[in-house]
């Protein structure tokens, strides 16, 4: 959620230091500031709101932060609210500190710190640790030990950079529940939460371990874990694929639904190839086939857009090869003493591969190790803490995805879990080749409905009138587009601020059809499939009760607008893709009602693209 940026080098490192947070400026914050050793002093500066208001104010006095050490930082509240004192870094003494993550017993350290004479000028959990880090420093005048030493005291997750005015040529980093990367250069090094931040300076990365501890120099990398050196291995990257530039469009949220097609098609080519509809490529995933064979069970683990897609998985596993498939929310899931079955597969989903609670979920079912447990890892980063934790990898191919609210990552989990639901199908023999071939045919078709899909744009801006002044909002969906439904109300409220809910129609007379009338917004997801006479029925009970609907429907449910029912048609699609087809509208719609009520799209209040804290 923070974002940490940190450099030792032999050139000013200051420019480096501020291009690096407006590259994580996407993963949510509400202030930003940075420190430089300079002459034997500390040079701070910290600012609230955007990392341009801190750009402004270091530009006022540069040479103060003309330096070759320092660290940085963009802040997303935890303890303390949005204000100058607690943005970091924070600092005691000499030294200085930037975090990401919690300090769950931070204040019992603060009370026992404060007995010893020490003045908090903050809220923040992270004056704790400089605090901490100065007082074992004034005992034992190292920092990397001084660093290792508190390090048992502190209960929580979280990622640090520090440095010290007496240690000139050190940045200490520790990496414990929070994601951080050293980017490895040539006569410099680096420190970052998300190795965008570091792609002008480097495409060279060292990813930490839990519970490493780094010293880096100019010309060095120590890495220790518990205690001991160790070697980490350096990993290069292909910088041309990690592209995040808005190009033409205005929003990052709006180029990301534009790329959608070509991101579902790279993805789908993991398993087919190009003009062979008839089955599946041999390699994908071939060397996990004796794992995938003894599955009887799926666990999906998730928050937020990704436990959407493994809704939608659930229905496809029980629908499509009768393999029962169980889909909770990570954040429950973990404290909830679950059971998990002999044989399952556990599948979990996240975009960042550094979500806290997914990773510790995971962690959590490791430890219980029942027979047969196979674990995989859904994710668009393959370099992330999830995809080094789990037994298989399944890649999702979106490329970078800046805009909060998530569109390609979340399009480009379906299709990769559709995918993966034909390989258990074919390798344990649980679909007839008929079948197989029919949902391979349409899944070569399904970049070009996306496509098509596009071209709703201009009457889905026109629908979106109807919304801009709305306080709440129901979206409604049956079977497949159920979870859709629950997607779509997802991105309304978080870029637009609406209140909106995602129910299955069919709970409409359980509660919520109380709360229909003519102010109230109805957006229907309504594909010809084996639910849509049902859903129609829903929607007369909401017409006969003057609410007004909203439509997405397909040209062969022969639906017509009328008085209060408002209808955008959506490209034919077979039932089993429908709900990845029908994502688009509802993100287009969300998109446009955000820019009509003057909202900030990519980087909604509140937010963080990655969340790495509980």
């Amino acid at each position: 959620m923070c974002g940490i940026v940190g450099a030792v080098a032999e050139r000013n490192i200051a420019n480096i230091l501020l291009e690096g947070l407006k590259r994580l400026e996407y993963r949510g914050y509400d202030s930003a500031g940075l420190t430089v050793i300079r002459d034997g002093e500390l040079h701070r500066e910290r600012q609230v709101g955007k990392v341009q208001a801190l750009v402004n104010a270091v530009a006022i006095n540069p040479e103060f932060f003309d330096g070759h050490i320092g660290i940085a930082h963009t802040r997303w509240a935890t303890h303390g609210e949005p204000a100058q004192r607690n943005a970091h870094p924070h600092v005691s003494g000499k030294i200085a500190v930037v975090h990401n993550g919690i300090v769950e017993n931070y204040a019992e350290l603060k009370e026992e710190l404060i007995a010893k004479g020490y003045v908090f000028t903050s809220q923040t959990d992270t004056e704790v640790v400089a605090h901490l880090i100065h007082d074992i420093y004034k005992k034992t005048p190292d920092l990397l030990e001084a660093v290792r030493t508190i390090i048992p005291l502190l209960h929580g997750a979280f990622a640090l950079g520090i440095v010290h005015v007496d240690c000139p040529d050190e940045l200490i980093t520790v990496r414990l529940g929070s994601p951080l990367v050293i980017g490895v250069g040539i006569g410099e090094n680096f420190i970052a939460s998300d190795q965008l931040a570091l792609l002008p300076v480097t495409n060279r990365f060292m990813y930490l371990e839990e519970g490493d501890i780094a010293k880096l120099t100019r010309n060095s990398i120590q890495v220790y874990a518990d205690g001991v050196e160790v070697q980490r291995q350096i990993h290069e990257i292909d910088a041309t694929q990690h592209n995040a530039d808005k190009g033409e469009f205005k929003h990052y949220m709006l180029k990301e639904i534009y790329e959608q097609p070509d991101a579902v098609a790279r993805t789908i080519e993991m398993a087919l190839d190009n003009g062979e509809t008839t089955k599946l490529r041999d390699d994908f995933l071939q060397r996990h086939e004796t794992l995938l064979s003894g599955i009887h069970h799926v666990q999906v683990i998730a928050c937020g857009t990704s436990y959407h897609a493994g809704m939608v998985a659930k229905y496809w596993f029980e629908s499509l090869i009768r393999i029962p498939c169980s889909v909770e929310v990570a954040s429950e899931f973990r404290y909830r003493n679950p059971v998990v079955v002999d044989n399952t597969l556990v599948i979990c989903i996240s975009q960042s591969g550094e979500t806290a609670d997914t990773l510790s979920a995971l962690r959590d079912i490791q430890k219980q190790a029942p027979a047969g447990l196979v674990s995989l890892a859904l994710c668009n980063v393959p370099t992330s803490s999830l995809v080094r934790e789990t037994d298989i990898f399944l890649p999702t191919l979106a490329g970078p995805e800046i805009g909060v609210a998530s569109t390609k990552a979340f399009t480009t989990q379906l299709v990769a879990l559709i995918l993966l639901i034909l390989k258990v199908g074919v390798t344990q023999k649980r679909m007839t080749d008929e079948h197989l071939n029919t949902l391979l045919s349409e899944l070569h078709q399904l970049p070009g409905q996306l496509y098509a899909s596009l071209n709703l744009d201009a009457p889905i801006k026109t629908m979106s009138e109807s919304f801009e002044d709305k306080k709440s909002c129901l979206f409604l969906g049956r079977g497949l587009q159920f979870p859709i439904a629950l997607e779509g109300a997802l991105k309304l409220k978080e870029i637009s601020y609406i209140h909106a809910e995602g129910y299955a129609a069919g709970e409409l007379k359980h509660g919520p059809l109380a709360l229909v009338d003519k102010d109230m917004p109805i957006v229907v997801l309504a594909p010809k499939d084996s639910m849509f006479d049902k859903l129609k029925a829903n929607m007369q009970e909401v017409h006969a009760r003057h609410g007004e609907l909203f439509v997405f429907a397909s040209e062969a449910s022969q639906m017509v607008a009328e008085d209060r029912l408002h209808l955008v048609y959506v490209p034919d699609v077979c039932e089993t893709l429908a709900p990845i087809v029908y994502s688009v509208p509802v993100q287009l719609l969300s998109y446009h009602v955000a820019v009509m009520r003057g909202t900030d799209v990519d980087q909604p209040r509140n937010l963080a693209k990655s969340v790495t804290v509980e």
